[in-house]
């Protein structure tokens, strides 16, 4: 009699949750929970996986920190397993524990130990568990048959520069390869510091970056030496160790690194070299472009590699998936979710040093590629490509990644399918990440009340103009409606920190929100506002500050340029007397062209071959601006700010523009008047820029 009470009011409630605005969200519920099971079967693996390690012998690899003890499991586990095929290079897991090993191996000997002849395999040696060095600590006392040598690693690690110490930051200057991995992986089981820095950067950023570190060595592709040449007298007197990945003639004190690994035996290390004490601890650092001016090291925990060995399983691909991987590993989204992430599920990488669109497909078939790893521009690539018949016998079913525009995400599922797109959001030092496991067209993700109780962030009603987040009379920040564009915010906690930048704490200015939406709470500002509509979907929407996010003609997109980096290197020109520097968009091209609007200095002219070559030589490719406009003086707002929006929208048609406009030439090598003629040739594609 009961159940026929009720049944009215089962039947009602569809309309009635339609009237409180809740069942557009509530048809999404089957899906919102299937993630959730997902996510939390995630979060227990992982924690599952820290605690065996935490638990382990600290003798063996299995006791070593996140990276460490998962590749040495992966080695058992799937030791014949296809790990990473780069070319006609195949690594099994086993191959990739024992190569990694004899790198962890040079670098410790670099730091003073010594192996004896035959590796230290016998054991002999070995000091009581009392005995061991801390992680981090100068002493690097013993285990598996080592003896610290007091420095025997220094001649063998560049010539004058100091033995490094335990727990010192190594850059990496390399491009996307098998031995990149290897070293990263070696030095992380020694207990050292990797950095990854972006391969086109010289001079002046390069040297900031080590700096900013505090990089004890340098490890860079013999390829690079030519172009780092200039550089080399500045690295030496910073002291450095510097290492070529690779034979040839070096200059001298650069010794060929992958020779001294080679020399080295394949056995583990000992796991305690690379335990952190707290898992909050630095173990990386990737370089990321901000507001406040050059590149920024952003600290990477190990906490952090922990939760990006969960992001396929998040993505709901599985160990017997093949992943096409053609991102750089400098960045976070090839190095952490890419390698890291295949690592977490225990699956094959296909590792690609350059993208090709033409030779895509032919890949995909010839290595059975099941996965693809992408940001948005290389789904344009391959839209824009003619019909081939490799395209429509392939196996992939799933592609991953962001910045894939609508238009794009369209003809590629027409074009490529049946296949499924996950776009998904995040930031290197961000703590908080999104994905659009629906499936919908044009999502980042989803604001379902399921997903922000596992992964909580917010959307802060913000004043574009002020460029900070409106507050109510009490100072607390007010959430947005549905359509409303708003800052996203994530609380910063114990389990989702903010370790901000390797320097001073002025580089996180602005990072860190206090007092949000209660007194003393603590949420990290993304900088980026984001979208929900009436589905609980989110969509990106723009970024905030002075940051745009670079289009490139010929090589990656996606990097993020501070405008006021830009600006500083222009204004080292004496006959620039004023420097704007924004981003533009250009139709039928992802993110934004770098534009410069220009004030001379009197009685100077204009010198464009002075100009290219100095930017050339003192910005990375992705950071030159694409545009320049000549004018008598820069446009500000009532508080002199320079007008940075309003020349946005202007563009760079000369039809609509008076004033002088300049465009980069990439075929000549120069900035050329920007013609009529031109600007058609550039809309359709037919001038490189």
């Amino acid at each position: 009699m009961a159940a026929l009470l009720l049944l009215p009011l089962l039947l009602l409630l569809p309309l009635l949750l339609l009237k409180l605005h809740l069942w557009p969200q509530l048809r999404w519920l089957p899906a919102d929970l299937a993630f959730a099971v997902r996510a939390l079967c995630c979060k227990r693996a992982l924690r599952a996986r820290a605690l065996a390690a935490a638990a382990a012998d600290p003798e063996g690899p299995e006791g070593g920190c996140s990276l460490a003890w998962r590749l040495a499991e992966l080695a058992q586990q799937r030791a014949a397993h296809t790990f990473l095929i780069h070319g006609s290079r195949r690594f099994s897991y086993s191959e990739a524990e024992r190569e990694s090993n004899r790198a962890a191996r040079a670098f410790l000997r670099a730091l003073g130990w010594d192996w004896g002849p035959d590796g230290g395999d016998s054991g002999e040696g070995s000091a009581g568990e009392g005995e061991r060095a801390a992680p981090g600590a100068g002493d690097a006392a013993a285990g598996s048959g080592a003896e610290f040598a007091g420095g025997d690693g220094a001649a063998r690690g560049g010539g004058a520069a100091a033995p490094l110490s335990p727990g010192a930051t190594v850059a990496l200057l390399l491009p996307a390869g098998p031995e990149f991995l290897w070293l990263w992986f070696g030095l992380a089981k020694a207990g050292l510091r990797t950095a990854f820095v972006p391969t086109a950067l010289r001079r002046g950023p390069l040297l900031h970056c080590l700096r900013s570190c505090g990089a004890r060595a340098l490890v860079l592709a013999p390829e690079f030496l030519e172009s780092l040449e200039p550089d080399l007298p500045a690295l030496r007197a910073m002291g450095l160790h510097l290492w070529a990945a690779g034979p040839g003639t070096h200059p001298a004190g650069i010794s060929d690194l992958l020779a001294e690994v080679s020399a080295e035996v394949d056995g583990p290390v000992p796991g305690y070299l690379s335990s952190p004490q707290s898992i909050t601890d630095t173990c990386l650092y990737i370089f990321t472009s901000g507001t406040t001016g050059l590149p920024k090291a952003a600290r990477i925990s190990h906490l952090k590699i922990l939760q990006c060995q969960g992001f396929y399983q998040l993505c709901g691909v599985h160990q017997e998936d093949v992943i096409y991987l053609a991102l750089p590993l400098y960045h976070m989204s090839g190095s952490l979710l890419g390698i890291v992430g295949c690592m977490g599920i225990g699956a094959t990488v296909v590792l690609k040093s350059k993208f090709s669109a033409g030779q895509f497909w032919e890949d995909c078939q010839q290595h059975r590629v099941t996965v693809f790893q992408y940001i948005g521009e290389l789904c344009r690539y391959l839209v824009n490509q003619p019909p081939s018949k490799a395209e429509r016998g392939h196996k992939v079913r799933l592609a991953v990644g962001s910045g894939l525009r609508p238009d794009t995400w369209e003809r590629f599922v027409r074009r490529f399918g049946p296949l499924q797109v996950l776009e998904t959001y995040g930031l290197t030092e961000g703590n908080v990440a999104t994905i659009n496991y629906t499936g919908q067209r044009g999502a980042v993700g989803r604001a379902s009340w399921l997903y922000k109780h596992i992964f909580p962030f917010s959307l802060i009603r913000y004043d574009v103009t002020t460029g900070e987040p409106i507050r109510d009379p009490q100072g607390h920040c007010m959430a947005t409606s549905p359509g409303e564009p708003g800052l996203l915010v994530a609380p910063v906690s114990q389990q989702s920190p903010f370790l901000g930048y390797a320097g001073g704490p002025e580089l996180a200015q602005g990072k860190l929100l206090k007092d949000v939406f209660r007194p003393g709470d603590v949420f990290f500002n993304t900088g980026d506002l984001l979208v929900c509509d009436d589905q609980g979907f989110l969509r990106f929407h723009d970024r905030t500050g002075d940051t745009f996010r670079s289009l490139l003609s010929d090589r990656w997109k996606g990097e993020n340029v501070a405008t006021t980096e830009v600006a500083e290197v222009f204004e080292a020109l004496d006959f620039l007397q004023e420097v704007n520097v924004y981003g533009v968009t250009v139709p039928g091209h992802e993110g934004r062209a770098g534009m410069a609007a220009l004030v001379l200095r009197p009685p100077h002219a204009l010198d464009l071959m002075q100009l290219y070559t100095h930017v050339s030589e003192n910005l990375p490719p992705y950071a030159r601006p694409r545009f320049l406009r000549l004018q008598e003086s820069l446009a500000t707002t009532e508080t002199f700010k320079q007008q940075k929006v309003r020349m946005a929208n202007e563009g760079f048609d000369p039809s609509t523009l008076s004033d002088p406009l300049y465009v980069l030439d990439q075929a000549v090598g120069a900035y050329l008047p920007l013609t009529t003629a031109r600007y058609s040739a550039l809309l359709a594609g037919n001038l490189r820029i």
